[in-house]
């Protein structure tokens, strides 16, 4: 048979005196602040991944302003473009319609010289009738004379001027 000695039951009641005291004071601070560890571990993945999908979140809505911006940029640009163009526009047909201007003010002054240039001719060529007229008729006349014979040539001329041009 087992004979138990002594020695043995105190070794038995210390090694349980000691799992206590280790259980007590060791063990269960020990598993206190493994189990505080686990939780800040989860706490800081569960933060760490609130934070990626912040960070997802906040990539979109930049992507999406910055495509939203480029958008912009583009409708800014092709309204700048159409605004040019129209001022283009203005200013061309303003620069033609004053070319339009100038041409048809020149062609007035062009027909307003041709005009008096002709009527001086008329009245030179008045002149030299009268005087080779009274060349040949061996008169003179009076200042007064010359004159009725120069209104009667213009008449003349005038009106066989106006029969050629039209």
């Amino acid at each position: 048979m087992i004979s138990i000695n002594m020695n043995l039951v105190y070794t038995i009641i210390n090694l349980v005196v000691l799992y206590l005291l280790l259980r007590h004071f060791l063990f269960t601070p020990v598993m206190n602040i493994m189990e505080q560890r686990r939780k800040l571990i989860e706490d800081g993945l569960k933060h760490a991944q609130e934070a990626q999908d912040d960070a997802n979140r906040m990539k979109q809505e930049y992507e999406k302003a910055l495509s939203g911006a480029k958008q912009e940029s583009v409708k800014m640009l092709e309204d700048a473009r159409k605004t040019a163009k129209a001022e283009y526009d203005r200013i061309v047909g303003e620069a033609d319609d004053e070319a339009g201007s100038i041409i048809e003010s020149a062609r007035e002054t062009v027909r307003l010289e041709r005009d008096k240039t002709m009527q001086e001719l008329q009245s030179q060529i008045a002149s030299l009738a009268v005087a080779s007229a009274a060349k040949i008729m061996g008169r003179t006349t009076e200042n007064q004379g010359n004159q009725d014979l120069y209104d009667q040539f213009l008449k003349e001329a005038g009106e066989g001027n106006e029969d050629a041009g039209r």
